[in-house]
Order: C-alpha cells, then structure tokens, then sequence
C-alpha cells in the first residue's frame, strides 16, 4: 500500500499527557447521595468548599445559615413597563448596586406578580443568586419604594441583633467562597436559598455581634447621608441656573448643515439635540473646563497582566459600584508612565465609555480609599485648581442629572460602546460657572 508524501515528520507516541495536570479527588458517594449537591466535580475542588468541610468538621462553634437569618427569594418577574408619572421604578442587578441609584425603567404594578415580595426595607440584605454569586449588599433608603429584580435573595435576621454579622459573613472571604461553592449551572451561574441557608456560619458573642450590627448601621447612615447632601447640592445648583428643560425635546428636531460642519463633525444627533442646545444658552456666564482646573487627560492605553503580589486594581466599573466584586491586583513594576495612572485626594476620575445611559460619563470624586489602586486608563483624570473652582461644585456640575450629565453624554460617539472624544477639554466644554 502507498504511503503518502506527508508534508512534516509524523509526531513521536506520547505516553504522557504533555499539557496539563488533571486537578481531580476522590470522594465518598455519601456526599451526592445527601441530596444537598449536585453532581459538579469542580464544585468539590473549590476552596469554598474545603472551608465548609472544616467549619462543619467541628462538634461545635457554628450554626446553619438558616438558624439565625431568614432567606427568600420572589418569582421571576414580568415586566410591563409603562411611563415614570403612572409606574414604580425598577431596578436591576447592575442599579442597585449604584451608589445613589437611578432607575432607567418603571413597571405597572398592578400588573407585577407577587409585588409586595419586590420591595425591601432599609437595613435588608440582599444577596445576588445568578450570575455573580453570592454578591451582596445592604439596602438603604434609595432601596426602599422600588421593585428590585428577582435575581436577589433577600436576607433579614431572625434576631436583629446579628444583622450585622450575617452581613459581614456574606462580605468575608470565606462566606463568598462558600456560596460560589455551592453554585450550580455551566453557563449563569445560579444560588437557590435552599443552599444559603445550609451554610455554616461561625457563632459570635454577644458583645462582637453588637459591634458589628453599629458598624453596619454606620455604613446605612453614611449612605443615606451622602446621598441626602448630593440632592442638596444638586437643588441649589439647579436653583442657581434657574434652567427648565424642554418638553417633548426627543420628538425630532432640525439643524442647519453649517453647525454641524461648525461645531462637530460627527453625525450623532444627541449633540444638537434642542435640550442640550437651549441648556448652553440659558447660561449667563461659563467657560470650558479646562479653563478651570489644572488639568484634564487619560493615560495611555495598557497591556493588563493580573497576578498575585500585584498592586491592586480598579476597573472604571469598579469605581462607580458599590461593594464591588473580587478586586483584582495588576504587575506594574517597571512601568514608565506609571504616575499618569496615579491620583490624588479631592481629584475628579470619569468613566470614558460604556453606555450613554450607564457608565459613559460618571463621575466621583477620588478618596484616600481611592489612592490605594492602581485606576483604569478608562479613567478621565480631573485636577481641580481650588483657586478658580472647587471640586465639589464641579462634579456636581458634571454629574447633576438634567443640568450636567447631558453636557458630558453629548460629547459621546460610538455605536456599540460610546466613548467621550479625543480632546480632553473639548469632552468636557461648556460647564457652567456660577
């Protein structure tokens, strides 16, 4: 028989598999015949699960979640969306956990099955049961008098004064490895209160559970504070313009192609939209902004390398979340550019893509929490300069949801993800100076 002409030499028989070493245990069938889990191999092989093992391996010092805390969780919902003045507003997993959450939908909710399982009380844990696993956060005052989605568990303790460890139990380390542990699913990931309330948790003295149920009343309070303040702020800002915007801007409008040429030569309309157009014209006075900070720019673009030892990182998503989830660190030793990523207390940082009506053109001013990562180069850096404006007067001016945002979001462009343009003070022109 011939053989045929074989362009390279055949390959050598391996006896050993070259790639990779299969990670793999061996259990007892006792474990999937219990009924608790399903048949996963890698969820036997996670960390969370070692932790699980040796908590429950001791005769004493811990009880099931479902001893002390109360887990449920309501039916997927319908939406049926109708206008803001006639509806509830919505929120969905990504808006709960804003820092001052902004519904984008509002629901009929005579039309909502189960409706009064949506809301949820100041003080109430919720706890995401799909996708990001086992994600929590502490309802406020924000929370309250808004459908939450059906994708959070809702966790409440059944003696108040533990609220606070539970909270703090489902924040540590090892009570998310637990929960990503006991997840199932290959595609979204799903948790089911069953599972949660089938966790081990450590018991704690009365006197540590005391101190833990302040320090989580002190983060609601701080919440709800800074929200309160940043309404007031915006109140004054908008009392200052004395600005009302247009009904009916979005029904369609007409311009003329001379100030499309003048202005900005991309064809997106929402640049020339009457709203904003009129918003820049009521202004008495104003100046860009470059005019009235130090600087304003974005570093260049870089190769992301994740590793333990690292410094650690905060994506533009981070930075505008709440709680956010399993912070990464990032090798940067040897960078030449590194101080443009670096920031200082009192700078304002906005987000420079993502959607319009999302994180495109968010902005916070930057903390000493903030000084300790290594920020995005999505990042906008804004250095105010205290002697012409403060930086609490300019993002309220950036950020103020009718009078400062729709100057920021016009300067966007892009279809799939907008971005702001590419000259740092023309992306933030025409603030105004009150």
């Amino acid at each position: 028989m011939a053989v045929r002409a074989r362009l390279a030499a055949p390959r050598e028989p391996q006896d050993r598999w070259p790639w990779h070493t299969v990670n793999s245990a061996a259990l007892p069938a006792s474990l999937l015949f219990s009924g608790q889990r399903r048949m996963e191999g890698e969820s036997y092989l996670t960390n969370g699960y070692g932790i699980r093992i040796a908590i429950e391996a001791k005769a004493q010092g811990w009880k099931t979640f479902g001893d002390i805390a109360t887990v449920s969780a309501p039916p997927r919902i319908k939406q049926i969306m109708v206008s803001p003045e006639n509806g509830v507003p919505y929120l969905n997993t990504s808006q709960v956990f804003d820092p001052i959450p902004s519904p984008r939908k509002w629901l009929a909710l005579e039309k909502t099955h189960a409706a009064e399982k949506r809301f949820v009380a100041e003080g109430t844990i919720l706890v995401m049961a799909s996708a990001t696993v086992g994600r929590s956060i502490v309802a406020t005052k924000q929370h309250e008098n808004a459908i939450i989605s059906h994708h959070f568990m809702r966790v409440s303790a059944k003696r108040p004064d533990l609220s606070g460890w539970i909270y703090g139990f489902l924040r540590s380390p090892q009570g998310q490895a637990m929960m990503s542990s006991s997840q199932y699913a290959s595609i979204i990931r799903h948790i089911e209160p069953a599972h949660l309330n089938s966790l081990p948790i450590p018991e704690v003295s009365a006197d540590t559970a005391k101190i833990f149920a302040e320090r989580v009343r002190a983060i609601v309070d701080c919440r709800n504070r800074a929200t309160e303040l940043s309404r007031r702020a915006e109140d004054k800002y908008e009392a200052a313009l004395g600005f009302d915007k247009i009904e009916g801007a979005e029904t369609g409008f007409t311009i003329w192609t001379s100030e499309i040429d003048r202005f900005r030569r991309r064809f997106e309309a929402a640049y020339h939209a009457p709203d904003v157009r009129s918003l820049v014209a009521s202004f008495r006075r104003w100046e860009p902004l470059g005019t009235l900070v130090k600087r304003v720019w974005w570093p260049n673009r870089f190769k992301r390398i994740f590793g333990e030892g690292g410094t650690p990182y905060m994506s533009a998503d981070d930075v505008f979340t709440t709680n956010p989830y399993y912070l990464k660190t990032v090798l940067v030793e040897g960078k030449k550019d590194l101080e443009e990523f670096l920031v200082q207390k009192n700078w304002i940082i906005m987000a420079r893509s993502g959607q319009i009506y999302g994180l495109n053109g968010s902005a916070k001013l930057v903390s000493d929490y903030h000084r300790s990562f290594f920020l995005s180069d999505d990042l906008i850096r804004i250095a105010p300069d205290p002697t012409k404006a403060r930086a609490g007067y300019l993002i309220t001016a950036l950020t103020h949801p009718t009078l400062g945002r729709p100057l920021v979001i016009r300067e966007a462009y892009g279809m799939s993800i907008p971005h702001l343009g590419s000259g740092p003070i023309k992306v933030l022109a025409e603030t105004a100076n009150g």
